[in-house]
């Protein structure tokens, strides 16, 4: 069963994404498991996300956890966040390695 709070991170982490996408015109939903980087973000959107995603959980992502893999998809931040958080979101990859 997931986390109650799940589904909220869920929705702030694909917040977090559609508002970079709409910086560049980008105005549709991103899916859970959308690359990022295909619906239109680049490098350095991820490297904002990323500081993005700290600010809005307020949590210190560790630099083991700062890969490209772990901000790929909506649904990948959120299990990121969640291991950081200690939630749990019913995947069983591991973030970190």
């Amino acid at each position: 069963m997931l986390d109650a709070a799940a589904p909220n991170t869920r929705c702030r982490v694909a917040e977090l994404a559609r508002r970079l996408l709409a910086k560049h015109g980008i105005e549709r939903a991103v899916a859970d498991d959308d690359d990022l980087s295909e619906s239109g973000l680049s490098s350095l959107d991820i490297v904002n996300l990323m500081l993005a995603v700290e600010s809005e959980f307020d949590l210190k992502i560790p630099e083991r956890d700062m890969r490209p893999v772990n901000f790929r998809s909506v649904a990948r931040i959120e299990a990121l966040v969640a291991s950081l958080m200690g939630q749990s979101v019913g995947q069983s990859d591991p973030v970190g390695g």
